[in-house]
């Protein structure tokens, strides 16, 4: 069990409970539903109110509804993890996915990150997090100087170094699958210069909006925008 304990805003509630499977809400006053999907645990003489609340039913309504009722209230939020939660999503099952794009639609980029966004879009909340946070990370991993020597190395460029395109070729490596990426996180020098694959940078939130029809709203686990990596280009 972890617990955290913030002030919950609508979107930072939203956001922690979808990463998770179970939350439970401790509002120090009692609680009028108006939740549906809201089940009633428990509620004592201190005037303590608990609920369960399944993530993928947690929604704007229930939240307003929340912000409403409990203007001044305190608010604890207790998080359950369970098996088929974020903490399933491990770095193999991401390369399990990443394996999952259709290289054989490659004229059309949509074609090709179907296969993994009809998955992600079938799988629990936490993975389409789990998803991004992991290739966040991997992204990250390739912002090194090592790693874009070979274009500011182009004498074409005279040392000028375009952040998008070398995101979007980092992107390339990580979709071509775990052995590549491998390859090249540990031999920077073979950093390819003629691939990019920025669509794989909307796949979790593609995916997220055939789930939820709502908008993927959440700050990745790493920062992969180019020069981000401090000490990858402080060598």
């Amino acid at each position: 069990m972890r617990t955290e304990q913030f002030a919950a805003t609508k979107s930072e509630l939203q956001k922690v409970v979808e990463r998770n499977t179970l939350g439970c809400f401790l509002p120090k006053t009692p609680l009028s539903l108006h939740h549906n999907k809201a089940k009633l645990i428990d509620s004592t003489a201190a005037m303590t109110t608990v609920l369960t609340v399944n993530m993928d039913d947690l929604d704007t309504k229930f939240v307003e509804d929340l912000k409403r009722d409990f203007a001044h209230a305190a608010v604890e939020i207790r998080l359950q993890e369970q098996p088929d939660s974020a903490a399933s999503f491990t770095t193999s099952d991401f390369w399990n996915t990443i394996g999952l794009l259709d290289w054989t639609n490659e004229e059309e980029d949509a074609n090709v990150m179907e296969p993994v966004i009809d998955y992600l879009s079938r799988q629990p909340l936490a993975h389409i997090y789990r998803f991004s946070d992991i290739l966040s990370e991997k992204l990250w991993q390739l912002d090194t100087r090592a790693h874009a020597q070979i274009f500011l190395d182009d004498p074409e460029e005279e040392g000028y170094l375009s952040s998008d395109d070398f995101l979007y070729t980092r992107c390339a490596v990580v979709a071509n699958g775990q052995a590549y990426y491998e390859k090249i996180l540990h031999h920077p020098a073979q950093m390819p210069i003629d691939l990019t694959f920025e669509s794989l940078l909307y796949v979790a939130m593609t995916a997220y909006k055939r789930k939820t029809g709502k908008d993927f709203v959440a700050a990745s686990a790493f920062n992969y925008e180019t020069y981000s990596n401090k000490k990858g280009w402080s060598k």
